[in-house]
């Protein structure tokens, strides 16, 4: 399935992101079982967190220095506001 395009991106709390699809869905996502280890451990600081962005097209999020999240898990994984 593919997962509708991602039109807004706004860093939450407790490493968590509101994710606002074209679809008119909001959506809650949590990071923070994400940020152990090396690769996504860097997403710990909270400014660099706060870095997120759309990817331009609008089918994923990244972060400066590469961290992304796939969109299929950023739309299932995340909860309904």
């Amino acid at each position: 399935m593919l997962q509708p395009k991602i039109k807004k991106v706004v860093p939450l709390k407790d490493y968590k992101l509101l994710l606002s699809y074209e679809t008119g869905e909001n959506k809650v996502f949590a990071v923070k079982p994400y940020i152990a280890g090396n690769w996504y451990g860097e997403l710990r600081d909270i400014s660099y967190f706060k870095t997120v962005h759309l990817i331009p097209d609008g089918t994923g999020i990244a972060w400066t220095n590469g961290q992304d999240i796939a969109p299929h898990e950023l739309y299932e994984q995340s909860s309904p506001l």
